[in-house]
């Protein structure tokens, strides 16, 4: 069976985004990159509160909007960092924040808005773009890499 590259799936409402989101929790790598593209209000943070929630996060999960970066640690080791980049006023900004050691730490990186850190960032493990479609959303994953790649055959299966 030849691996997917790129996976399309229609999320008529939120709790079909959160679906989604737990799906991933499943499917994504324990380290990686993965960037979260979308207008305003396109369901990037409601996805990672699914993700966040089926790897058994408890409690609130809100966008990183002014922290810029939201740490968890789920199953005692598990480290995911939520990024939110729509504030950051220039791309070189990610070095003040320390950004290549959240790179090399080995955490599982899921980075809103990384089209504002555009020649800044390394390439995504997966990129997930949610777009609004009628009265719901439509989600776009492309898979880079063997971790991408395995990533969306899981969740075509």
């Amino acid at each position: 069976m030849e691996k997917p590259s790129e996976l399309s799936i229609d999320l008529p409402d939120e709790a079909s985004t959160v679906d989604l989101g737990r799906q991933l929790g499943g499917a994504l790598p324990r380290s990686g990159i993965v960037f979260l593209s979308g207008e305003l209000g396109a369901g990037k943070t409601t996805l990672v509160r699914g993700v966040l929630h089926s790897l058994g996060h408890v409690g609130a999960v809100k966008s990183p909007t002014y922290t810029l970066c939201e740490p968890y640690v789920v199953g005692g080791d598990f480290s995911i960092c939520h990024f939110d980049l729509y504030r950051l006023g220039q791309a070189e900004e990610l070095e003040f924040l320390g950004f290549r050691d959240y790179v090399s730490s080995g955490a599982l990186l899921l980075i809103e808005w990384p089209e504002r850190a555009a020649g800044w960032l390394p390439v995504p493990d997966l990129e997930i773009r949610l777009s609004h479609r009628d009265s719901g959303r439509s989600c776009d994953l492309i898979g880079h890499g063997e971790r991408g790649q395995t990533c969306l055959m899981e969740l075509a299966a």
